[in-house]
Parts: structure tokens; C-alpha cells; sequence
């Protein structure tokens, strides 16, 4: 699979698929990306066989321009970490296996700059029990859980070695 590193040009696909299958997750414009973008040790996305984007994975190292609690939240419990802010994969490609590509792409890189684990959350109010699955089946625990955006989202705070 051919994965492409987010480029400026690539921003309004890379949003259109974050809004569209994750827009629960807080408001983000074409600049939020292009900030969150900027600030990632790991920011790539991959095609579908017509050239539109299938998913994509944003992770952010220790020491970000990020005001995210989330990322607040693990930066506090570790001094290296890879904390994995964005990824979405279109449901056509549920399955088949492109997140769990995208997940070992972020661990491979975490190793690779000395980060011992991975972290990221996952929504539970509103639930989201497929992503909840999917997240266990690949070795992520729960370590802790907030309330976000406002306090309108609960999620549980994840993490997994690299």
C-alpha cells in the first residue's frame, strides 16, 4: 500500500474525510489541520484505487504547539510518547485492514525516535464500541478517561508500548 505524507495540497481531502466520518472529535478547519499538520512526527494517508483518500493518521509527539486536554493529559504522564490525534479510515476500507497499517506505521516511528508507547482516545459518549474493538484487538488499554470539548464528549484514554 502506498502511503503519502500529508502536504499542504492534500489538506482539503485529508478534512473532508475527517468530517465527514469523524465529526464528533471538535471543530477543525483547513488551518486547525495545517497547525495540527505541521506540529506531527507522523502525519500520512493513503488512496483508494482512484486517488481519493481511504484513511489517514496524524500523531503528535512530546512537546507539540497542541492545546488538546487529551494530548495535554499524556504529555503529563510521559516524557516520550507518540499520541495519535487524528486517524479515520473510510468505512469502504473497514476491514481490509489499512488501520491497523496506519497504527503500525505511528508504533514503527515511535520506536524508531525512542518513544516507549502510543497513546490515543476513543469517544465514548457518544459511544463508538467499533472503534472501542478495534483499538482493544490491537493491544490498547485503558489508562484513564475525561470529559472534553466542552464537556460534551467522554472518552477513554488508551494506550499501548510501541
Amino acid at each position: 500500500m502506498d502511503m503519502q505524507p500529508i502536504t499542504p495540497a492534500d489538506l482539503d481531502a485529508v478534512l473532508a474525510l475527517n468530517q465527514q466520518w469523524v465529526p464528533h472529535v471538535g471543530s477543525l478547519d483547513r488551518e486547525g489541520l495545517a497547525h495540527l499538520v505541521g506540529q506531527a512526527e507522523c502525519a500520512v494517508w493513503s488512496p483508494h484505487d482512484d486517488g481519493s483518500v481511504a484513511g489517514f493518521v496524524i500523531a503528535l509527539g512530546p512537546g507539540a504547539d497542541y492545546a488538546s486536554p487529551n494530548y495535554q493529559w499524556f504529555s503529563a504522564r510521559h516524557e516520550r510518547f507518540a499520541y495519535v490525534d487524528r486517524i479515520a479510515v473510510d468505512p469502504a476500507r473497514h476491514g481490509s485492514g489499512l488501520g491497523r497499517r496506519l497504527y503500525d506505521l505511528v508504533v514503527g516511528r515511535a520506536r524508531a525516535v525512542g518513544s516507549p508507547v502510543v497513546c490515543c482516545e476513543v469517544n465514548l459518549q457518544p459511544p463508538n464500541p467499533g472503534s472501542l474493538a478495534f483499538h482493544a484487538a490491537i493491544g490498547f488499554v485503558e489508562v484513564g478517561r475525561q470529559w472534553t470539548y466542552h464537556d460534551t464528549v467522554e472518552v477513554q484514554l488508551l494506550e499501548r508500548p510501541a
